[in-house]
């Protein structure tokens, strides 16, 4: 299980600091399928499989996110005056979206994320501004929509595991942002709902998960220590691509990536 998972994070690693995932979108469907394998579906983490992969992804996201975050640094591709004005509605937004998710079940949870990743691959589709090369100049948003935009973010985030990617990417990228941009901004967004949403997944769900020893709440601490190593790697591995990506492949790559994903957790019981 656990070799299974350090592979798994160093894929996380690898869409975290190239397509700004936050390793959620690798890490969700793979920890559902592993917990229900390994304890059985009528166990205690069996039928908390979704939550607990939910929260720990949530929780890896503090580790990728802030190693990837610097990696972008390094290469000047995060446009911090855009990401700044984000940063607190994204974090008041995870405590909504983790405290949700805490109250709901696990196949609401689950159909939410399909849901959601299906109209993300058909918007992106349809509409224009996503798959076109983008002129690199980021158009700035208004006080109140930067508010609503942030706060709507963080819930979707959290409630889902997956980082902000999904939402800031797409976003982004309408507003004029070359893929680079776009995922570089995505990491130090994913920041917030991640530290937000694990804090308020440990603290609502400490007192009614009789998991084991090795969880802080719904989140999988030995999980989490073997992701969070593979993501290192992944990272590590992946970083001398970051702006060497023709614009409209990095564009194209990302929705085949959400279309596997959509596909897998269809599939998964």
């Amino acid at each position: 299980m656990y070799g299974l998972l350090l592979l798994c994070g160093g894929l996380a690693g690898v869409t975290t600091v190239l397509f700004g995932f936050g390793g959620g979108f690798v890490v969700v469907p793979l920890m559902v399928t592993l917990l229900i394998a390994v304890h059985g579906p009528d166990s205690a983490a069996g039928q908390a499989a979704m939550h607990i992969a939910v929260a720990t992804s949530t929780a890896l996201m503090i580790f990728a996110a802030s190693l990837s975050t610097w990696r972008h640094h390094r290469q000047r591709t995060v446009q911090w005056r855009l990401v700044r004005p984000l940063v607190g509605y994204i974090a008041i937004g995870a405590v909504l979206g983790a405290a949700a998710a805490v109250s709901l079940s696990g196949e609401w949870v689950r159909w939410i994320f399909i849901g959601y990743l299906a109209i993300t691959i058909v918007d992106a589709i349809l509409r224009p501004g996503f798959l076109h090369q983008a002129s690199g100049e980021v158009r700035p948003m208004g006080r109140l929509v930067t508010s609503v935009t942030g706060i709507f973010i963080g819930m979707v985030a959290a409630l889902l595991g997956v980082g902000g990617s999904v939402m800031t990417v797409p976003l982004m990228r309408r507003r004029g942002a070359s893929m680079t941009a776009a995922t570089a901004m995505a990491n130090p967004l994913s920041l917030p709902m991640a530290i937000s949403g694990t804090a308020t997944y440990v603290l609502l769900s400490a007192g009614d998960t009789p998991l084991g020893a090795w969880y802080a709440g719904y989140v999988d601490l030995c999980a989490l220590l073997a992701l969070a190593v593979g993501s290192w790697l992944g990272i590590r591995l992946a970083s001398r691509w970051i702006g060497r990506i023709p614009d409209r492949i990095h564009a194209g790559v990302y929705l085949l990536l959400l279309t596997v994903v959509l596909v897998v957790m269809v599939v998964m019981h």
